[in-house]
């Protein structure tokens, strides 16, 4: 029996952006427009209610069908769900507010662009299902759900270069779909249970489970881009319209980091190795590395930015060995968990804000020249000053300044590296910033240039820039609630009381 509060919000948060989804299909173009931007708000109000709802009465569930697993399906909304939720539903909703205008903006009368509502809608359902979900196969819906509708976005503009990057982003969801659930698969034919909850009290080391462990880790490592698996990212990220590319730096590839957080944590601390924590976090420094390079010499500013997201995705992955204890080494003496857990949770958030904000700022310069090409930027402060400070202020969050959200975490991230002897992986951190810093400041180097020839800036509209900006501001204003943040966490048993009690508590706590 499941002691832990119920309540309707968890069901709710999957099933009000489906029913307006399906409610904005039976519209016509602004019909669809009003309906997904009315659901948005909606859907983002009711999230940030359930933020407060697990501040308040801390884990909650809503079990489907009054069914309890392993027949039934639970959805559980802890402390680490709910900041994934909450973050989704702020940079979410200044996504949708910038679509509105975007769209009604642009001359061009495509038709699969008004499809962006519902299947946007349909894609925070996913986001949200994902991050509430407790079964591995439910987890397995959500991310086709979210692979689904993200490749269709990426696609709308039915463009050439869209349609090619979209096949190739196809082709990466499904095989590491199928990776995935090759590794599911054989977690059921030994334990006879998906309940996460469950798994983590039967799951036992062996062969099979360390198979599984490393089929799924692939799996999703292929769905979040991480290095070598990122060749889908910049094409499909850079040939999208800016809102959904925002979406897809910013919130979709975050889905996938979730689950191997979670299973990696709760579920397969059985068979998880000290050589593990090690290769998944010299994946991520090659990915710090190489894709900070690759941004500093591209000449494309939608590529620049994309680029970026493999770079700061590596940083994710590098707190994993952190995360994993060496042997002999208990979990009440790792002092450097904490840490390794709050680099992690600020870089997801900080990116997030950061990189929506870069993405919509391209969007504004392309609508406003055309193409974006950088050497175009030249007088762009002359010309377009407040996407020229929203790029000048998230840029200095990827970079790592203070007094940043991406400061914080490459803070927290470095503490976590000398605490735990793992001096190695610091180079690479400081490295990353200094590459980033290039790129960044190459970007406002040619804003403030004088332009070479006329360049015919026309007028974008004030409200996205100002959306842009603030997104921007996010990435240093959620420093401000660290504190408070930090004690939330840990009050659930996220981080602070170390990986064993985690393990050993269970998903459902210690009941």
């Amino acid at each position: 029996m499941i002691h832990l509060p119920s309540s309707p919000f968890p069901a709710l948060l999957v099933g009000l952006p489906i029913l307006m989804a399906t409610l904005s299909l039976f519209f016509r173009p602004g019909g669809k427009a009003a309906v997904g931007l009315m659901g948005s708000i909606l859907t983002a109000g009711l999230a940030l209610i359930a933020f407060v709802e697990v501040t308040q009465r801390g884990t909650v569930i809503h079990i489907l069908g009054g069914w309890e697993p392993p027949l039934g399906i639970l959805l559980r909304m802890d402390s680490l769900a709910a900041v994934f939720i909450g973050m989704t539903a702020i940079v979410g909703v200044f996504i949708s507010l910038y679509a509105w205008g975007y769209f009604r903006a642009q001359e061009t009368s495509a038709e699969g662009l008004p499809l962006f509502w519902p299947l946007w809608l349909f894609l925070w359902a996913g986001l949200n299902g994902l991050f509430l979900s407790n079964d591995l196969f439910n987890l397995f819906v959500t991310i086709e759900v979210i692979g689904i509708s993200a490749v269709s976005l990426a696609v709308l503009t039915g463009k050439t270069p869209a349609l090619f990057a979209g096949l190739r982003y196809l082709l990466a969801a499904i095989t590491g779909s199928m990776a995935y659930l090759f590794g599911v698969s054989l977690l059921y034919g030994s334990t006879g249970t998906l309940d996460l909850g469950l798994l983590g009290e039967v799951l036992e080391p062996g062969p099979t489970t360390s198979f599984s462990l490393l089929v799924i880790t692939l799996g999703l490592m292929i769905k979040m881009a991480g290095f070598p698996f990122h060749f889908w990212l910049p094409p499909a990220h850079s040939s999208a319209p800016a809102p959904v590319s925002a979406l897809l730096s910013a919130l979709v590839v975050k889905g996938a980091f979730y689950i191997l957080l979670r299973l990696w944590m709760e579920v397969f601390g059985v068979s998880l190795t000290y050589a593990a924590g090690q290769l998944i976090g010299l994946a991520g420094a090659i990915a710090v590395i190489w894709g900070s390079w690759q941004a500093l010499i591209q000449t494309s500013f939608k590529l620049i930015v994309a680029h970026s997201s493999v770079a700061q995705l590596g940083y994710l992955l590098m707190v994993f060995p952190l995360l994993i204890l060496a042997p002999g080494v208990s979990a009440d003496s790792a002092d450097w968990l904490s840490p390794a857990w709050t680099a992690g949770i600020y870089q997801v958030i900080a990116h997030a804000f950061a990189k929506a904000s870069f993405f919509l700022s391209a969007g504004l310069i392309i609508m406003a020249l055309g193409h974006d090409r950088i050497e175009s930027l030249r007088d762009l402060v002359g010309n377009m000053r407040i996407t020229a400070l929203a790029i000048g202020i998230a840029g200095v969050s990827l970079i790592g300044l203070p007094p940043s959200g991406g400061f914080m975490a490459k803070w927290m991230l470095l503490k976590g590296i000398f605490l735990s002897g793992q001096w190695w992986w610091a180079p690479v951190v400081l490295m990353g910033s200094l590459l980033t810093a290039g790129y960044v400041f190459m970007l406002l180097r040619l804003a403030f240039a004088p332009a070479r020839e006329m360049n015919t800036f026309r007028p974008v509209p004030k409200s996205l820039e100002i959306i842009a900006l603030m997104l921007a501001l996010g990435s240093f204003l959620i420093v401000f609630p660290a504190d408070s943040l930090i004690q939330f966490l840990e009050s659930s048993g996220v981080f602070g009381s170390g990986i064993e009690s985690i393990i050993e508590g269970g998903v459902y706590g210690n009941d």
